[in-house]
């Protein structure tokens, strides 16, 4: 189904969000394998199904934004997942150590293996966000670092700022490669994105430093509300499916904490994580909220998981009748998370740092681990 056929169809729309989380992306891809097998059986497709024929919108921030835009080119996951583990090491190599002052790792690999692989999909030689080799909907989360702002740019062709007659500068017309490297570009690890919007250069940072690292029920928006001009409507939890999945969290708890303790440097690298940490449990629980949820982790001891049927923990809100069904698939990476998935052998050190490129094979387990508990194919009953 192009993409012209995707902005007019009618319910039920189906839509996939991706958090950030660096080389931990590969929980998320694990995950996706696991989604591509079960909905390939239950569709009876054959091998060359692609889960971009299923899902009719796509966001990811970081990390996330390289695997939803891989998925909108129409790969499978064991493509992707090729794509990541061969080119783990490339995408963190070191910088020299001079630039190490202002970052931990150099960006033009990750940026060449970039244009290399969408050119060789698109079969174009600069794919551009408006790239008819795009097969869904597509949306990333970047931070404008020059006006201050989040930026959620798609490839909804009738999105105000992609209409070449109204403004110089559209967006659909800007490298895909490097609206995906900027949304990778993590402070401290990447050197931020320059790039041209017309006659202005905008410098961009990582999509997970807004209130979007988790983009879900910033998806579920765009997709809805009248300013993003997609407008679709939903009656019912039946007339829309809303897939999140995250590359596990990292709680860091301070039981031992001294007051005298929290100083500049303290503070410095511990707001940012927590910030984000904060950021990302407000997306799952708005979904959960105005969505019916199926699958999820328990958010905290008082609000429990709202899954649907869980008795006083259920999925009640403020609404009568939810607005769309909703299913979060992550782990947490400390020992009793891991326990609780059946992996007692991994170190959570191992699996919490952005950059383990070192321990792929652990974080592939993980990722395993959330697809054999956590996917089911009751999940997709009514949207297949």
């Amino acid at each position: 189904m192009p993409i012209s056929d995707k902005l007019s169809k009618q319910a039920p729309y189906k839509l996939l969000a991706l958090d950030g989380g660096g080389i931990r992306g590969i929980i998320t891809i694990e995950v996706l394998g696991e989604i591509e097998r079960v909905l390939q059986e239950k569709l009876g497709a054959g091998d060359d199904f692609t889960l971009a024929r299923y899902f009719d919108y796509i966001a990811g921030t970081s990390t996330g934004a390289v695997i939803a835009t891989c998925l909108s080119l129409g790969m499978r996951v064991d493509e992707i997942r090729r794509f990541y583990l061969e080119s783990a090491e490339l995408m963190f190599e070191k910088a020299s150590l001079l630039k190490r002052l202002h970052h931990k790792f150099e960006d033009e690999p990750l940026a060449g293996k970039l244009r290399k692989v969408f050119s060789e999909r698109t079969g174009e030689d600069n794919p551009t966000l408006g790239s008819a080799g795009l097969q869904t909907l597509l949306m990333m989360v970047l931070r404008n670092a020059t006006t201050d702002s989040p930026w959620t740019i798609s490839n909804n062709r009738q999105a105000k700022y992609n209409c070449p007659t109204d403004r110089p500068g559209c967006n659909l017309a800007l490298p895909l490669w490097q609206v995906v490297r900027a949304s990778t570009a993590a402070p401290v690890y990447f050197p931020p994105e320059s790039i041209d919007v017309g006659a202005q250069q905008f410098i961009f940072v990582d999509g997970g430093v807004t209130m979007y690292n988790n983009p879900a029920f910033q998806l579920f928006l765009m997709a809805t509300v009248e300013p993003y001009n997609l407008r679709w409507k939903t009656r019912g939890p039946e007339d829309m499916l809303l897939v999140s999945i995250g590359t596990g969290t990292s709680p860091q708890p301070n039981g031992k904490l001294d007051p005298d303790q929290m100083n500049l440097l303290f503070n410095a690298s511990a707001i940012p994580s927590a910030l984000m940490f904060a950021a990302l449990n407000e997306q799952d629980f708005l979904c959960r909220v105005f969505g019916k949820c199926l699958e999820g982790d328990p958010l905290d001891r008082e609000i429990g998981s709202m899954v649907d049927g869980s008795g006083a923990h259920g999925s009640g809100g403020p609404l009568d009748q939810k607005l769309f069904t909703y299913v979060r698939y992550n782990a947490e990476l400390s020992k009793p998370g891991l326990a609780q998935l059946g992996i007692h052998d991994v170190e959570p050190e191992h699996v919490q740092k952005l950059d383990s490129v070192k321990y792929k094979s652990e974080l592939q387990r993980v990722g395993t681990a959330v697809a054999k508990s956590k996917v089911q194919a009751s999940h997709f009953g009514g949207f297949c």
